[in-house]
């Protein structure tokens, strides 16, 4: 890391508000999300620099593109602020975020609004399906599957337990955690939600089977959402610690990143990655990349971590991807317990995807919140003790763009 990048402050919406139900626009949605985080920075329209959105497919959900131009009508004091938004599927927000932060690295900014921000429950499941679709190969994927990312992901299922065995029962392990984790966020779309024993078994009636080996309580869920995060310079960083009488070694900032990109077409990934360990090794150098800009050794110098369960699988990948365990045995820290909220690394305190909820777009500028909330101890009931150092891990596709952060004090 060349400079530092500070956290000021964020917000998000509450992810179980179905805003077209309530006859609210995508245009409220980011509105009530720009403002709640300036509010929680202790900050105006006026001082922030530069926008950026992040947001996958605005406009076949609703029609809407040109994103950044609605930062003008959330206040006349962003009126001629320069904007722009980035789309890299389940990882736009990450992408938005790597974006504001070259532009208060190359000095040409010291204030950047970042949100993420989707609406998605405005359509049936059938048309959400097709729609999210377009992160995929189109017409050469998971042709004839109902419900392709269901498909795709049973796939992943398929290569695990072809190269190294996979028992369904660790992945509804994963669930349970992330659903019952939920459970604790004011925020989370799922934390009224009840279950039984028998929910997370291979019980077709408490736990459908959606495609293959992906069942209801493996997907993570269509959510209409946005988070904000306001990111600073040092020199502005240490303003506003002056400003609001705090030490600027106690404002959380991004200690490291990792962006890399796969080919699109899962087939060809699986190609790639056959002869090596990792069955995702542009996810593993994402996150290497991260903990070596860090200055970390590995996942034993961080204190948890948010990463990106669009299905239980992945977060099964994710768990061997940050070198947790070797490749093919993250079934021993699942039974070990280590992934809980009372394990020595605890995934997802949020909920992840599966518990909180999954407004694509906003899905990486959520983690990162909830990354600074954590290093910051103001996480609340989702509060892991102690936490200073927090990694993240956001995915685009079936593993095509992938963007890791290392978040601290």
């Amino acid at each position: 890391m060349g400079k530092r990048i500070y956290i000021l402050g964020g917000a998000q919406t509450d992810f179980s508000q179905n805003w077209s139900r309530s006859n609210k626009s995508l245009f409220e949605l980011f509105s009530t999300a720009v403002l709640s985080g300036l509010e929680d920075a202790k900050l105006e329209p006026k001082d922030i620099d530069v926008g950026h959105v992040g947001n996958f497919v605005a406009e076949l959900f609703t029609g809407q593109g040109m994103l950044g131009g609605y930062f003008g009508h959330v206040h006349p004091d962003f009126s001629g602020m320069p904007s722009s938004r980035h789309e890299g599927a389940c990882a736009s927000g990450s992408l938005a975020i790597l974006a504001a932060m070259t532009d208060i690295e190359s000095g040409r900014y010291e204030t950047a609004c970042v949100i993420g921000v989707e609406l998605m429950r405005n359509v049936p499941g059938e048309i959400a399906a097709k729609n999210l679709g377009a992160a995929a190969w189109v017409g050469r994927e998971a042709l004839g599957a109902k419900y392709l990312w269901p498909a795709m992901f049973s796939d992943l299922c398929d290569v695990y337990e072809e190269r190294y065995g996979l028992d369904y029962k660790h992945l509804a392990e994963i669930s349970k955690i992330n659903f019952a984790n939920g459970a604790k966020n004011p925020n989370a779309q799922t934390r009224k939600w009840t279950f039984t024993d028998k929910s997370f078994t291979q019980d077709n009636e408490a736990n459908p089977v959606i495609e293959g080996w992906m069942r209801k309580q493996d997907c993570g869920q269509v959510t209409d959402g946005a988070a904000v995060v306001i990111l600073a310079s040092e020199k502005r960083a240490a303003e506003y610690a002056k400003q609001h009488d705090t030490k600027l070694d106690e404002i959380p900032y991004i200690k490291g990143w990792g962006h890399r990109t796969a080919p699109m077409i899962m087939r060809t990934k699986m190609e790639e990655s056959a002869s090596g360990g990792y069955v995702f090794p542009w996810t593993r150098k994402a996150i290497t990349d991260a903990y070596a800009r860090a200055k970390l050794s590995g996942p034993e110098d961080l204190d948890a971590i948010e990463t990106h369960d669009c299905f239980s699988i992945t977060e099964y990948m994710a768990i061997e991807h940050f070198g947790i365990t070797a490749p093919g045995e993250a079934w021993k820290a699942i039974e070990a317990g280590r992934i809980a909220m009372e394990g020595d690394i605890p995934i997802n305190p949020s909920g992840g995807l599966i518990g909180l909820g999954h407004p694509v777009g906003a899905t990486g500028v959520r983690m990162m919140l909830d990354a600074a909330r954590q290093t910051s101890g103001r996480a609340g009931d989702m509060q892991v003790e102690g936490a200073k150092t927090v990694g993240t891990f956001n995915v685009g596709g079936s593993g095509t763009t992938n963007v890791s952060f290392i978040v601290g004090v």
